[in-house]
């Protein structure tokens, strides 16, 4: 497999840290973005560690200016974007009847208009090259709705729909576009909920646990890989059975 240049945004949580050393253990070289440049430094030490050597750049998803200084950091870094892993998401969870239009707007805007945001800025490198891989990091509760989460299951519903469209729009330029929708996954914010709550959520998953975020990155290096050149528009749903939906 050809060594590329992977983004992957958000990568410094749960699931975007195994997506990173998941891509890196495939032989691409790896970048992600931040926001608090001493917590970036301090997880990039802890990965250097463990022999993963990853590049940090300053950037904000949510902000188009941001995210396409972000992306010529990482070009003049190391070299043009083949793949992307839109990854960075925060929740602001309440019912909507109380939600204001600031914790609306702060899901979107990270969540949802990220995806415009940092693709806008690789998209046209991609297609001059003839190669791309994008891949939105969604969630079972775009599939299928939550309470309280209003706004993020509509923005995660939104990232496919954005999916399937440039999916199309860039097939033949060699460029793939997929999502893949986790389920709960044992990160640090699932684990922080209570444990009563952890075992309800476990008792509606047909495979009695919860996923692993390696198995999340897992999904994406398939897709990511070169001869996964035929799958483009899919939504990968991994959810331990969870939400079944065609």
């Amino acid at each position: 497999m050809t060594s590329r240049i992977a983004l992957v945004t958000g990568g410094t949580g749960g699931i975007g840290t195994a997506i990173c050393q998941g891509l890196a253990k495939s032989g691409h070289r790896v970048a992600t973005n931040y926001r608090h440049e001493g917590k970036a430094k301090t997880w990039q030490a802890e990965q250097k560690a463990l022999g993963y050597d990853f590049t940090i750049v300053p950037g904000d998803v949510s902000d188009a200016q941001s995210a396409a200084e972000m992306i010529k950091a990482v070009e003049a870094s190391l070299g043009p974007v083949d793949i992307l892993i839109n990854n960075a998401g925060i929740t602001r969870d309440t019912t909507f009847h109380r939600m204001t239009a600031l914790q609306w707007q702060e899901v979107i805007n990270t969540n949802l208009n990220s995806c415009f945001n940092v693709t806008r800025a690789v998209i046209e490198g991609m297609r001059n090259r003839g190669f791309g891989r994008v891949i939105q990091i969604s969630s079972i509760n775009g599939q299928k709705g939550q309470y309280g989460q209003a706004n993020y299951a509509a923005a995660k519903a939104g990232m496919h729909g954005f999916t399937i469209s440039l999916a199309q729009e860039n097939a033949k330029f060699g460029i793939t576009v997929n999502t893949v929708s986790p389920g709960y996954v044992a990160t640090d914010m699932v684990m922080a909920v209570p444990e009563e709550v952890r075992a309800k959520i476990v008792q509606q998953i047909p495979t009695g646990r919860l996923g692993k975020p390696e198995e999340i990155a897992y999904a994406v290096g398939f897709l990511v890989d070169e001869r996964a050149a035929w799958i483009t528009g899919a939504n990968l749903s991994i959810n331990g059975g969870h939400y079944m939906g065609w």
